[in-house]
């Protein structure tokens, strides 16, 4: 169900709950109707027209810190991946001048293949999924389909691998999305909405692949990412006192002279984040008190946005680091609905909750103080998050990982779509997935012309 949309008078509620749902043979057949509308092929066509990359990218940086937009611009430009990793608006822009399906899900917004990767549950036990959910919003099913399979074709070439591979790669991901699809279309629909990917699990299943050996080492290099581990690389005791240890630009702690007022800010701030959170985080969080604030630089499309990195501490020194990273506008929102939370935060975090079945359990939200107030979503840093590498996978291996992601987003489309609905669009031959794998090939040509215009203006 579309959450913008949902019910808010009593009569709308009421109307909601005495209304018949249909069937899953009657969604089904409603996604197979509009195969005539929009037909399959037509997910391989690239726009005929584009919005300039760069003025798109520039347009992005009205609110970021000054200072880093040089950073910014230098991480994209490491290679192509890197750019398409800070591109999500540029592809945004052209996915809305392609035929769109009209069959609405939660979007991830930015489902290229390194924001999927593994973290924590509440109990412990490693999850894969996405991780990543900045630009998330309703929109049509194939737009993160289509930039994942993108995705994996620029990581392709960046590994050197023949177009026929690459090819490969980005159509397993498209084929085993519409395989799961099809799989979740005829589960319970509680099944579904509790449907997890264990990492452990998964690692069994993937050890004597090609992929086993990255697997195994993204696995324990994640272990090893605890929240402990981030207050060792990141703190220092100074006169007898915990605080970040400074590591301009990536970590720039508050000047003292501004100490007092910032804290003072950051204090309401913290408030209007705890009202966001369950009763039960709220009295975990009250056996910490605050120790030092910093600002991190995060990601790379990211870079120039407000990142802060708040320092805790229990009265039995155990230290806990949260991260407060600023959310904008969706990359989507000037192409698709807008968001109806007035908070962008509350968008991320709502989104995220839909998407994935386990998630951080301090994720909240809040907006600052001041004449210009920035949203934020609020997360534990870290907690074993890590992800699979794909530079240096072979052929075979990125094969393997795309059919991973691919079967992932699936399960995260149907918890806030319908699957019977695409599956029906889809149909059980692989019309789809062909069509998409041509699309990544030729949109990946297009990235790599942005990535060079982009990496001119630094020379």
């Amino acid at each position: 169900m579309d959450l913008q949309q949902a019910p808010k008078t009593a009569k709308q509620v009421q109307a909601f709950f005495s209304t018949p749902r249909p069937s899953r043979q009657q969604r089904h057949a409603e996604g197979e109707g509009l195969r005539a509308q929009v037909p399959l092929e037509s997910m391989a066509d690239l726009p005929s027209e584009r919005g300039d990359a760069l003025a798109l990218l520039t347009s992005q940086e009205k609110d970021r810190l000054p200072d880093l937009i040089r950073l910014r611009h230098e991480r994209m430009t490491t290679d192509p991946f890197a750019f398409l990793r800070g591109a999500a608006l540029v592809m945004a822009d052209d996915l809305s001048r392609t035929p769109n399906s009209g069959i609405s899900v939660q979007l991830c917004g930015d489902a290229h293949v390194a924001n999927f990767g593994m973290f924590a549950s509440p109990e412990r036990d490693l999850v894969f999924d996405l991780n990543d959910f900045d630009e998330t919003l309703p929109g049509p099913f194939e737009w993160d389909v289509k930039r994942l399979a993108a995705s994996l074709v620029v990581a392709g070439h960046a590994n050197g691998h023949k177009p026929k591979q690459i090819r490969k790669a980005a159509r397993e991901a498209v084929s085993k999305y519409r395989e799961t699809m099809a799989q979740l279309a005829t589960m319970r629909t509680l099944d579904v909405w509790y449907a997890t990917v264990n990492f452990a699990e998964l690692l069994k299943a993937v050890r004597q692949t090609s992929l086993g050996k990255a697997a195994e080492k993204a696995g324990k290099k994640a272990g090893r990412r605890t929240g402990d581990s981030a207050v060792a690389k990141l703190t220092e005791v100074v006169d007898g006192k915990r605080q970040f240890r400074p590591d301009p630009p990536l970590v720039v702690r508050v000047p003292d002279e501004d100490r007092e007022r910032v804290e003072r800010d950051f204090a309401e701030i913290y408030a209007r984040y705890l009202a966001t959170l369950p009763p039960d985080r709220i009295a975990l969080l009250m056996q910490f008190s605050y120790l030092d604030i910093a600002h991190k630089v995060v990601g790379v499309g990211s870079v120039g946005t407000r990142a802060i990195a708040v320092l805790l501490e229990s009265g039995d020194k155990d230290p806990l680091i949260l991260q407060f990273k600023q959310a904008g506008q969706s990359v989507l929102e000037n192409y698709l609905t807008p968001s109806n939370f007035s908070e962008s935060g509350k968008r991320v975090v709502v989104g995220q909750r839909v998407m994935q079945t386990v998630g951080d359990p301090f994720l909240g939200w809040c907006r600052s103080t001041g004449d210009h107030p920035f949203d934020f979503y609020g997360r534990q840093l870290r907690d074993m998050k890590g992800s699979i590498e794909t530079v240096g996978l072979s052929p075979d291996a990125l094969q393997v990982y795309a059919r991973i992601c691919g079967a992932v987003l699936a399960r995260a489309h149907a918890r806030g779509g319908d699957p019977s609905k695409i599956t029906g669009y889809l149909g059980e031959e692989a019309t789809f997935d062909e069509a998409v794998a041509d699309f990544a090939m030729g949109y990946a040509d297009l990235n790599e012309r942005d990535y060079e215009a982009l990496k001119a203006t630094l020379a």
